[in-house]
């Protein structure tokens, strides 16, 4: 997998693997994003501020992710461990229905990692849906940390944090 900047003519790709993994997540009784959320104007702000990143496979978005800093009011929730560290949050992970289970996230998060590491990073935190067991496991077998709860529009998240 080669992961590089998003560009604005990967938009439509991103917003068709979204929808798709929405249906994918629904017909599993995982309730996490709908039509609202995560929109198109998400992934062009995160455009705009170069902060949207995909991993292609033979060419085609298999997955889509963004990296900044930006998070909700709801991560003061958090009982961060590494409040001494500069930290990067990730958000809106997403893989392709068609490349799940073949290990493209976490590739993904190893390389986000691995980014963060060299750019002086010391932590990464993210949230999860509590109804996702497949989530909550890549994440958990990362080593990323449960550091609190968030509830939002589609319920209860779990905020987590791995010390790089």
């Amino acid at each position: 997998m080669e992961f590089r900047p998003a560009r604005q003519e990967d938009i439509e790709a991103i917003c068709e693997m979204v929808a798709a993994a929405i249906l994918h997540m629904q017909e599993q009784r995982i309730f996490q994003w709908d039509k609202y959320y995560p929109a198109k104007e998400d992934f062009l702000n995160d455009l705009k501020e170069n902060r949207l990143l995909v991993g292609t496979v033979d060419g085609e978005v298999a997955v889509t992710v963004t990296v900044n800093q930006t998070c909700e009011p709801e991560y003061e929730n958090g009982d961060w461990q590494y409040r001494d560290q500069t930290y990067c949050i990730v958000h809106r992970l997403c893989v392709h229905p068609g490349h799940q289970g073949k290990g493209v996230a976490g590739q993904t998060l190893a390389y986000i990692e691995a980014e963060m590491r060299k750019r002086g990073i010391g932590a990464v935190r993210l949230d999860a849906f509590s109804e996702n067991p497949a989530a909550n496991a890549l994440y958990t077998g990362h080593g990323y940390e449960r550091r609190g709860v968030a509830d939002w529009r589609m319920g209860r998240f779990y905020l987590m944090e791995k010390r790089l």
